[in-house]
């Protein structure tokens, strides 16, 4: 009697797993966030329609503001004054309106299936979100540059320090940053990437509008003004406008300015990324 012999089965091919994202360590999650950095720019380079924003926002804005309400609002033959009036202030409109083109940008990254790819890969889920910031804030930049570019083009003078022109910059960077966090939950919640940027817009518009980015607020209703002193783009264009004209207090509105970001980021980026990890 011949004993048959035994095979075992082919053991099954199972997928890796995927890292926990606890495990990966600050050096790996830094890695990660380069190489994804370097992915998103790459995109815009092989797609430079996607810096119009950026380059033609602060330009059509400050030419219209300037020479279609800025005699209006500082007096005919006065545009140079309205010009170190309003400049300050567009550069927390900049952040506002680059942030939200975040949004729609991950919503689409869903449409196409390539957040769902990331989320397979061995990579903290954070970091895809983080290096769509670092990249939006360079496009930030970007377009700052060229608002102040055209301001000093049109006779923005600065009556403080190159230091303080910085300290503008980079306190309207940092606020910019946190917005990004809740234009990123909203394309992680919202459907569509029109959705996205409708529901940004009902936001941004009351925002923009209703604060001393365009104007003074003693010329405005009483109930608008009180809207105003609790707008945080008022307290960011405030600080702008002091830090650059030399003119009204720096410390208050600065330090409002960041309680904001740090408030607006500690509460949203976590909601972010835990959307981001159940978002199907």
């Amino acid at each position: 009697m011949s004993t048959a012999t035994l095979t075992p089965p082919p053991a099954t091919q199972q997928q890796p797993p995927v890292a926990d994202e606890g495990r990966i360590g600050l050096r790996a999650n830094l890695r990660h966030i380069g190489a994804l950095v370097r992915r998103n720019a790459l995109q815009i380079k092989k797609d430079p329609e996607s810096m119009f924003d950026a380059v033609l926002m602060p330009i059509i804005f400050i030419l219209l503001f300037v020479y279609v309400f800025g005699g209006a609002i500082a007096g005919k033959g006065n545009n140079q004054e309205y010009v170190n009036y309003v400049v300050p202030g567009m550069m927390a409109m900049m952040g506002m309106n680059i942030a939200m083109a975040v949004g729609s940008g991950v919503n689409e990254d869903f449409k196409k299936g390539v957040m769902d790819r990331f989320r397979t890969m061995p990579i903290a889920r954070s970091s895809v979100l983080i290096a769509k910031i670092v990249v939006e804030i360079g496009r930030m930049l970007v377009a700052t540059g060229i608002l102040l570019g055209m301001g000093f083009l049109l006779g923005l003078q600065i009556h403080t320090s190159v230091l303080e022109l910085f300290a503008a910059i980079a306190l309207s960077t940092v606020f910019g940053a946190s917005l990004m966090w809740i234009f990123i939950l909203l394309g992680l919640s919202l459907p569509t990437p029109q959705a996205v940027q409708g529901v940004a817009m009902l936001v941004i518009m009351p925002l923009q509008f209703g604060s001393s980015i365009f104007a003074p607020t003693s010329s405005m209703p009483g109930w608008l003004e009180s809207f105003t002193k609790v707008n945080p783009l008022s307290n960011l264009a405030d600080a702008a406008r002091a830090l650059v004209n030399g003119v009204g207090p720096i410390a208050q509105p600065t330090l409002v300015t960041l309680a904001w970001a740090i408030g607006i980021t500690a509460i949203t980026a976590p909601l972010a990324v835990a959307k981001f990890r159940k978002r199907s």
